[in-house]
C-alpha cells in the first residue's frame, strides 16, 4: 500500500510541474506601468486566465483594442470580483505591465471604475 502511495505522489507532483511552468509572466514586463483609460468591451471570466477587453482611444481618433490578462475565475472570485464585476460599456481607469514585444496587452495590476471602486487580485 505504501509503494503505491508513493507512487501516486510521484506522478501527481510530477503532473503539477507542466502546469506552473504555463502560467508564466515573462511576455509582460513588470518593471514598467501602463495606464489606460477607457471602455470595457468584454469582461472574460474563464480558465486558466481572465481577460479584460478594453477600447481606449487612439491618437488617431480611432480606438485600440487591449487585451489585459488577470487571473483565473477563483483567483478573482477571492479578490471579491465576480464575472459580473466589469460590464460592456463602463469607463475605467486600467493599470496594467505591458507586453514586452509592444503589443496591445497586459498582466492587469488594478481597474478603477468611475464610481471609485478599485478591483485588485494584489490585496491592495
Amino acid at each position: 500500500m505504501l509503494k503505491h502511495l508513493l507512487c501516486a505522489a510521484i506522478v501527481l507532483g510530477a503532473s503539477v510541474m507542466p502546469a506552473s511552468a504555463h502560467h508564466s509572466g515573462a511576455m509582460f514586463d513588470g518593471a514598467k506601468e501602463i495606464v489606460l483609460v477607457g471602455t470595457i468591451k468584454e469582461f472574460q471570466y474563464t480558465n486558466p486566465h481572465s481577460w479584460i477587453q478594453i477600447l481606449v482611444p487612439s491618437a488617431s481618433g480611432g480606438e485600440v483594442e487591449w487585451s489585459i490578462e488577470t487571473g483565473a475565475p477563483i483567483v478573482l472570485l477571492r479578490a471579491g470580483i465576480k464575472s459580473n464585476a466589469l460590464r460592456p460599456g463602463e469607463k475605467v481607469t486600467l493599470r496594467a505591465h505591458p507586453l514586452k514585444d509592444g503589443g496591445a496587452g497586459g498582466n492587469l495590476i488594478d481597474v478603477k471604475k468611475a464610481d471609485g471602486t478599485v478591483l485588485s487580485t494584489r490585496g491592495q
